[in-house]
């Protein structure tokens, strides 16, 4: 089942239970997604875009969120949080840190990293394997202390 079709099928049950957090965080979702299909890039919608398109969706909220705290806007942080949970529903479940680091080591090898220097080459290939799986921070926090 596509992405998509999920958010349809999450619509609709969100709709019968009245749930007006959910409607407006699948709402959200629907009209990024539209966005992606018409902004002209002629790039194909492809399930690492949407996880990416999901993680951006979820980072605004995370950057939200802590400005509302900071603010003392603890109705406007309440919100955000809500979003953040309904969203990570439709990521796939993150790694634990010791399967992450058991990842990168395996990608280290293979790329032939030897030291910081080859960080970049270990970067774009963990970025791409674990789109979705990993928060970006703490696979470049990993890569550091694995080649440091």
């Amino acid at each position: 089942m596509t992405l998509n079709e999920r958010i349809t099928e999450a619509l609709k049950e969100a709709m019968k239970n009245k749930d007006e957090a959910r409607k407006r965080t699948i709402r959200a979702i629907k009209s990024q997604i539209l966005l992606m299909q018409t902004d002209g890039s002629g790039l194909e919608i492809t399930p690492e875009r949407e996880m990416k398109m999901l993680q951006t969706m979820v980072k605004q909220r995370e950057d939200s969120l802590t400005s509302y705290e900071t603010g003392g806007r603890q109705d406007l942080a309440e919100i955000e949080r809500e979003e953040i949970v309904i969203l990570k529903e439709f990521l796939p479940q993150q790694m634990g840190e010791a399967e992450l680091e058991e990842v990168i080591k395996s990608i280290i090898a293979e790329v032939g990293a030897l030291g910081p220097k080859d960080m970049g080459k270990v970067m774009g290939e963990a970025t791409k394997r674990l789109v979705g799986k990993a928060d970006g921070k703490l696979i470049s926090n990993k890569v550091k202390s694995l080649l440091g």
